[in-house]
Parts: C-alpha cells; structure tokens; sequence
C-alpha cells in the first residue's frame, strides 16, 4: 500500500488526527512516510496547515501541500475567490507518485468529504484515487448522523471502483452515547467494510511523544497497529 488515501464523511470529524495516527504507527514499523495534502484552505501563508500539524504529531514524516487558498471553503470555491488557479487531480496525483518514489508510504489527505470539488470540471478526490489505483481510507464521526454519510460514501467509493479497505472513527468519546456504542456494529455494516480503528477525542491535544506511543493502539493491524475491533465493541457494547 504505497500511497493510501485519506477522506472524511465531512469536515471537521478528525481526518487530520488520523492521518496523524497512521503516519506515527508506520513509522514505529520503520516505515519512511510523507504526508500530502492535497488543497489546504483556510489558513495564511504564514500558517501551519493539516500537513504540518500531522508531522507534529507524528514526527519525523515529509509533509507537503498541492495548494491552499486563505479562506475556509471547498477547494474550487476558495481557488475561484482568491483569484487563483485551482488544484487539479492529475496534479495531486502527480505529487504523490513523487513522493511514493522516496518513501514507503504517501498519505493523501483531502479536504473535507470524498466529493467536494476542486475544480470548475467537478475533480474530486475520488478522480485522485483512481489516477493512483490507490485505497481510501474512510474517516466517519461516531454519532448519530453517521451510517449516511458514510454509506453513501462507500456507495460511491465502489461505484467508481475504488477499494474501501476500512473506517476509522476520527473521535470517539470518553463517554460515548447509545447511538455511538450501536454504531460500532452498524458502520461496518453500512460501509461493506471493518472497522479499522478509533482515535480518542483529544488526541490532538496529547505532547506529541504521547501520541506517537498511543497511535498504534488506536488502529487496526490492516494499519499497523494493534487495535482490536471485537475487543474494542465488547467493552463498549450498549
């Protein structure tokens, strides 16, 4: 799996956090990381953004950015209102085949859900995943709300024959609700695919030597990592 793609049901649901996951439980494996974003919108030049702040939590990774526009919209939105030419599929992709050939594993971590457009043509970052032949990995939200988006996003993940090796629940409570604790047996249903982890709210927030040792326990050996999904829903069965 030498680039894995990265999307979310929707903003603000923890892509970044388990992007930054991922990345930290490769390189514990003595992987050789980079970490792509594709289009970065709401930040200053002078800003950090998602690529940056997964190397901070996860260390020694090459980060990178196709694009930003300074404010907080959808990629073709924010490149239009800034005068600017927009991100491109092809170009994303053609990023990452570089970067794939320096390290071990290309995180592509896109903006906000599997559809939003990049372009005035309608490019996604599904068309990004097809020009690479690469899996998405689904980050979904843990309550109510969730078995929709993220059925209809693995509904249109295999209509384009892309692979859904799995989701992971970018935020899970420390007091999870009746709908969170039953969605851990829906979401798989729902997606046609396992469950492949769940990063704790807050974990953005641990000095990053803590999140670097906790990582691996969050995610599912398919990630490298030693989470277990049946163990993990037992405890937490309603």
């Amino acid at each position: 799996m030498p680039v894995l793609v990265i999307t979310g049901t929707g903003t603000e649901i923890g892509k970044t956090v388990v992007t930054a996951a991922v990345a930290a439980t490769a390189l514990a494996a003595g992987r050789s990381v980079a970490v792509l974003k594709a289009a970065q919108t709401g930040v200053r030049p002078d800003e950090p953004g998602d690529a940056r702040e997964v190397a901070r939590l996860a260390g020694a990774v090459t980060a990178a950015e196709v694009a930003r526009y300074p404010e907080p919209l959808a990629p073709a939105t924010a490149a239009r209102r800034a005068g600017r030419a927009p991100v491109r599929p092809h170009e994303v992709a053609e990023a990452a085949g570089k970067l794939a050939t320096e390290h071990d594993l290309v995180l592509v971590e896109g903006a906000g859900g599997l559809l939003v457009r990049f372009d005035a043509a309608g490019g996604t970052l599904a068309d990004v995943a097809r020009l690479l032949d690469a899996p998405v990995l689904l980050v979904a939200s843990a309550g109510l709300g969730t078995l929709n988006t993220t059925e209809l996003t693995a509904r249109e993940l295999r209509s384009r024959g892309l692979e859904l090796p799995g989701v992971v629940i970018g935020s899970w409570p420390g007091t999870p609700d009746l709908a969170a604790r039953c969605n851990l047996a829906d979401l798989p249903d729902v997606a046609g695919a396992p469950l492949l982890g769940a990063v704790p709210a807050g974990a953005a927030a641990l000095p990053p030597p803590a999140f670097r040792s906790a990582a691996p326990h969050w995610l599912a050996p398919r990630l490298q990592g030693t989470w277990d999904a049946e163990a993990f829903g037992r405890r937490e069965a309603p």
